[in-house]
């Protein structure tokens, strides 16, 4: 049972690594989501995917550096914005249902204010020590 347990949570870890990737060039599917359970479900069954999955690109580039300075640089806000910006907004132009328009819009404005007022911003490469940092010292 333990085993079937652990092969459940290493095919489960790894689909959603799989739709995490796709969502990191699909703003309308979450990447940083599907990580945080591939993280939990390859921590639960296998250290080697573990450490793999916390050393790739993708891991670092949205959970990683989020996880180390608890915000997102500035350029960093700006550039996804844009980037969703454009794949939202060519999709409201092509959708020719206006409900759908809507739901759109919506999740346009909402991902915006949580970005903009929700997420902490930092200026591009200043470093926040986190409480951990200071203890070292």
């Amino acid at each position: 049972m333990q085993q079937l347990k652990k092969y459940l949570f290493i095919t489960v870890g790894w689909l959603s690594f799989v739709l995490g990737a796709i969502g990191s060039f699909l703003p309308l599917l979450p990447t940083t989501p599907f990580l945080l359970l591939s993280v939990y479900c390859f921590t639960q069954s296998s250290e080697k995917f573990n450490l793999w999955l916390k050393s790739t690109t993708l891991y670092q580039n949205y959970v990683g550096e989020f996880l180390k300075h608890r915000s997102i640089a500035f350029d960093k806000k700006i550039k996804m914005l844009i980037s969703i910006y454009l794949m939202v907004g060519i999709s409201i132009y092509f959708v020719p249902i206006l409900l759908i328009k809507g739901m759109l819009g919506f999740m346009l404005v909402t991902q915006t204010i949580i970005l903009l007022f929700f997420v902490k911003t930092r200026k591009p490469n200043e470093e926040q020590y986190s409480k951990e940092d200071s203890v070292r010292e």
